[in-house]
């Protein structure tokens, strides 16, 4: 059983947000063939909190994720509609120098399966400095220092060692740790964090949310939390973006939409879960 006691506080109404998706659609064209995978998304986290996805596969949550930082593949992806603020900035209207700055530096995303995103053939010290080096053009033994430092911070015990390891050396935790030390060594401003603990087991999952509660904690991030874990919604968020079939079909604070779902599939999720109840 796993208790409905959102470990962040719930964030000030009236706070502004830092990121805003406003009316966000996205479509995936192949020859004559069109997907409609995100119609007319709405999403806004502030500063300090964060807000969680969820929705089955297919239900446009990562599609959403990724088009913040425009990493969906174009082609087949087209943004038909919509905006992506940052700051005040349309992300969508960015060019691709300019939306290179803001990726790691002002923006970081941590993805479910780390294998697919570090080098294999590079040692996992190194390629977190690079972000280090390229955004702050650091030197090389002040970005190793860094990251040292990153690497220590996220719970990589040894991080001396580990720094002179290559990704298949570690285990699946201490994969995603590196890739939580890459997304957080340039201390971004926004966090999205795709399926983070999807691959691991039950004990190394908690150590992972737990390490993220406590960085966003301390760094003040917006987080977005994309998930299909309504438990990992519970113990992290703060308020919860439900989607089916590429729309918003219920918004809240974690507390309300869990406690009184107004949509039959928020409905279908919760009855789907083992209980969730209010602390």
């Amino acid at each position: 059983m796993t208790d409905l006691n959102p470990t962040v506080p719930p964030h000030p109404a009236d706070s502004p947000p830092l990121l805003e998706i406003a009316g966000l659609s996205v479509d995936f064209r192949l020859g004559s063939s069109v997907v409609h995978a995100v119609r007319g998304v709405d999403l806004r986290v502030s500063a300090g909190q964060t807000v969680a996805v969820v929705g089955e596969s297919g239900s446009g949550k990562t599609a959403t994720a990724l088009s913040v930082l425009r990493l969906n593949p174009e082609p087949p992806c087209v943004y038909a509609g919509g905006e992506i603020r940052f700051d005040g900035r349309d992300l969508l209207a960015l060019s691709d120098k300019e939306l290179g700055r803001l990726r790691g530096r002002d923006i970081s995303m941590v993805f479910q399966d780390p294998m697919t995103s570090l080098d294999p053939l590079q040692r996992v010290g190194p390629q977190v400095a690079e972000v280090l080096r390229h955004h702050q053009g650091l030197h090389r033994a002040r970005a190793r220092e860094q990251t040292l430092a990153a690497l220590e911070e996220v719970g990589i015990p040894e991080p001396e060692r580990r720094y002179r390891q290559y990704p298949h050396e570690l285990s699946g935790g201490l994969r995603q740790r590196v890739m939580i030390a890459m997304a957080l060594v340039g201390r971004p401003r926004v966090l999205i964090a795709d399926e983070p603990t999807t691959a691991l087991d039950v004990t190394v999952q908690r150590q992972i949310l737990d390490l993220l509660v406590d960085l966003q904690r301390r760094h003040a991030m917006a987080v977005v939390l994309i998930t299909h874990d309504l438990g990992v919604v519970a113990e992290t968020a703060d308020h919860v973006v439900v989607m089916n079939q590429g729309r918003v079909v219920e918004s809240g604070s974690v507390l309300d939409v869990f406690d009184r779902p107004v949509d039959d599939y928020t409905r279908r999720l919760l009855a789907a879960t083992p209980r969730l109840e209010p602390a």
